[in-house]
This record gives structure tokens, sequence and C-alpha cells, in this order.
């Protein structure tokens, strides 16, 4: 009896040694010894912090840079990306920074960043991180390789000059009816002071939802809305440490179930014979169908993919 209890107390001790030592390299041996790698190979950059690296001081410095009114001049980047700039201007265009544990290198020059792009088989996304980035979309945008050059084939298509052409009259009603609702407050008085921002955030619901979504232009603006308060929760939350939230949940599921709503109904109708919208989804689901007809089914979208690409 006594030896089993003996075992059993070493078992736990070694399994507690075990997770001890995973987490103590995880949170410093593995993050100073990237570290020095970097700066051996002749990048500067910021000294990585115990486990929240430079996050603390991102949060910090945009809270900063939000608290002070905004200068009209050209010097946007401060305060839009305090941090960031500081980065540049201390250690260059090539510099590291941290993420918590994870160092990031961030390149400016515009050579690079094109070579980069350009070869998505060499340079791949990096994965890991904060997993309520996925809930943004895992599109092309997130793709890498083949899979890259998949969705791009496909997706291509709606972004076509003449496609986009036949947008403009939709983009005109969503900008003409903001024009309206600025020249009826001014039938009372000869000027009047305007906030701008809820204006531009409702023409960019407006324009989204008619350019992508067509006649389902209500469950876009439905989308585009749980989209811009998921975008909130999730910047929070990639700016501490990972803790999921039932609400961001939620509003996935919402999110996605509306997109394949729209989409069945899509699908039954081309499937009846019906012309596919010129809208940005109804393109897609035609390059999809395409793709799938003249290939195989693995050339073409899941239903899941196309719904990331919405």
């Amino acid at each position: 009896m006594e030896v089993s209890a003996v075992w059993c107390g070493m078992g736990a001790l070694i399994i507690l040694v075990c997770y001890a030592w995973r987490f103590l390299n995880w949170v410093w041996l593995k993050p100073k010894k990237n570290e020095k790698c970097l700066r051996d190979q002749g990048l500067n950059g910021s000294s990585y912090k115990f486990l929240f690296g430079d996050l603390k001081e991102v949060v910090n410095m945009l809270r900063d840079a939000k608290s002070t009114a905004i200068n009209l001049n050209n010097e946007i980047v401060p305060r839009v990306l305090p941090f960031d700039h500081k980065s540049h201007t201390a250690y260059g265009k090539i510099c590291f920074t941290w993420m918590g544990p994870t160092p990031k290198v961030q390149i400016t020059d515009p050579s690079m960043v094109r070579e980069v792009l350009a070869n998505n088989y060499q340079f791949q996304k990096p994965r890991g991180g904060n997993p309520l980035i996925r809930t943004l979309g895992a599109g092309l945008t997130d793709a890498d390789g083949d899979r890259w050059s998949k969705h791009r084939k496909i997706v291509n298509p709606a972004f076509h000059v003449e496609k986009l052409k036949h947008m403009v009259p939709a983009i005109y009603v969503s900008c003409a009816e903001m024009i309206n609702k600025w020249e009826e407050r001014l039938k009372k008085e000869s000027s009047c002071e305007v906030d701008v921002w809820p204006y531009l955030q409702t023409l960019s619901s407006d324009v989204i939802s008619r350019t992508a979504f067509g006649s389902n232009i209500d469950e876009g603006k439905r989308i585009f809305e749980l989209q811009r308060e998921l975008a909130v929760l999730v910047i929070d939350a990639i700016q501490s440490l990972y803790i999921p939230g039932s609400r961001i949940k939620k509003i996935d599921q919402e999110v996605k179930a509306t997109i394949r709503s729209i989409i069945d109904k899509r699908i039954i109708a081309m499937k009846a014979g019906k012309r596919s919208k010129d809208d940005l989804l109804g393109i897609l689901l035609e390059s999809n169908y395409r793709e799938i007809k003249h290939g195989n089914k693995n050339s073409g979208l899941t239903i899941d993919e196309v719904i990331d690409e919405c």
C-alpha cells in the first residue's frame, strides 16, 4: 500500500516537472533562444519580456494615442500604429517585436514585402497564435501553397474590372443616400457640424451589403454589423492573453449560419437553371460551380470555404 502510494506520488511529481519544464521553455527559454538567433542574423528589436512580450506596451501606447485629438496632417501612423512606428524609428525598417512569447519580424521595404507576398510557397503565413483571429475569416488571406492557388483561381473572377463596373450603380445608390441625409440637415439651417464617422460606417455597410449580397441586402447588413462587433471583441482579445468568450462564439455561429442560408438559396436557384446574380457572392458561386464541373469535386471550394471567403 505504502509502495504504491510512493509510486503514485513520484509519477505525479514527474508529470508536474514535465509540465513546468514545458511552460518554462514556452515563456522563457525558447523566446530567449529565438531572440539570440535573430540578433546573430543582424536584426535589431525589443528585448523579450516574460510571458507578455511587448503586448502591454502595445495596448498602453494605443490607449494613449486615442486619448488625444487627431492632428490634421499626414502623420497618421503614430496614431494608428504607435508601437510599430516607435519600433521602426528605434530599430530600423527591418526589426522584430514580441507578441507574447512569439517573435514577429516586421519589414517595411516594398521590394521585400512584394517578394514575401509573391512567394507564398516559401514564405508561409504564421500559424498558432490566438485562434480567435480565424473567426474573422480563414479564406484566401489565410491560405498558403496549393490551397492559396485554388482559392485565388476561383475568387479572382469576382474582381475583374468588367465585373466591378456592374457594381458602380449599387455604390452610387449608397453614396446618394448618405448625401441626401446631409442635405436634409441643411434644410433647417444654412450650416451645421457633421460627425462623418457613423455615416461612413453606414456607407461601408451599405456598399459591401449591396455589392456582396445583392438582393439579400438586409441579411448582408446584419452580417456586416455582426462582423464589426466580432472584430472589436477579437482585437480586444488578441491584445491580451487568449481568453475565449461565449459572445465571440455566438456571433461567429450566427454570421456563418446567415451566410450559409443565403448560399443555400442561391445554389437551389442555380440548379433550377436561374442565372446567377452579378454580386460578388453570385460570381463566386458561379466560378466555383464551373471549376467543379470542368474539373472534379476537390478542385472547387466547399460550402464552408465559400463562407470563409464571404
